[in-house]
């Protein structure tokens, strides 16, 4: 026996708004749009809620941003107790990549914050302590992480301006270049390069960054023993 329809149209349940989810959906829109896209009013749209709403778990849109960055860190692998310097330098270099790759919009945002967040903090302690355990002063470990980071950032804004993102992709370019030249001996050593070394078939743009990291963590010392 069927039973009878009471006519009431049942409602789903609305998950509360939250700041996590405000950092949450505005995240999700800057991967989509840029830094630029995300704004009090497109957020609360993502969100299915009034704008106004927002600012009870947020107080403004540089907020949001304080939060956005502090969620980057947070996906980053930090150094772990007894791990040798140069080995949680490269792994916490990597892990910093591959979080800036996927957040393409926080590489020039992630040391721009005047309220930095908890994993913020917890992530610029841990590699300073990394560095101090490993017997650099205080001195030399801010100059370490400053010319790591440099490297870091640098390598992700090149990398992510190529005009390829696959071998196969950079192998249409290379052609195109290449056809396009005037002559054979125009620009020889534009030439060599990429006929010698971008288009080999084991080439890898990657590799460039593990070659620059190892150049300058083989030059970093520790000065305390």
């Amino acid at each position: 026996m069927r039973e009878r329809s009471t006519g009431r149209r049942t409602r789903l349940k609305r998950v509360p708004l939250s700041r996590e989810r405000v950092i949450t959906a505005a995240m999700a829109l800057a991967d989509e749009k840029g830094e630029v896209g995300v704004t009090m009013r497109t957020i609360a749209r993502r969100l299915g809620v009034e704008a106004m709403s927002l600012y009870n778990h947020v107080a403004d849109r540089d907020d949001i941003l304080n939060g956005m960055v502090d969620a980057v860190f947070g996906e980053i692998d930090l150094p772990t107790p007894n791990t040798d310097w140069k080995e949680a330098m490269r792994d916490r270099a990597a892990s910093s990549r591959t979080a800036l790759r996927r957040h393409p919009w926080a590489v020039g945002l992630m040391d721009s914050r005047k309220q930095p967040g908890p994993a913020t903090l917890r992530h610029h302690d841990a590699v300073l302590g990394a560095l101090r355990a490993g017997g650099f002063s205080v001195a030399m470990a801010a100059h370490a992480f400053s010319v790591i980071d440099s490297y870091l950032y640098g390598f992700v804004l090149q990398e992510l301006s190529l005009p390829f993102t696959s071998t196969a992709e950079l192998g249409e370019v290379a052609d195109g270049i290449l056809r396009d030249l005037p002559s054979d001996d125009a620009y020889p050593h534009l030439t060599e390069l990429m006929t010698e070394h971008a288009l080999r078939p084991d080439y890898d743009y990657a590799d460039e960054f593990e070659f620059g990291l190892s150049l300058i963590l083989d030059a970093l010392r520790p000065d305390e023993v």
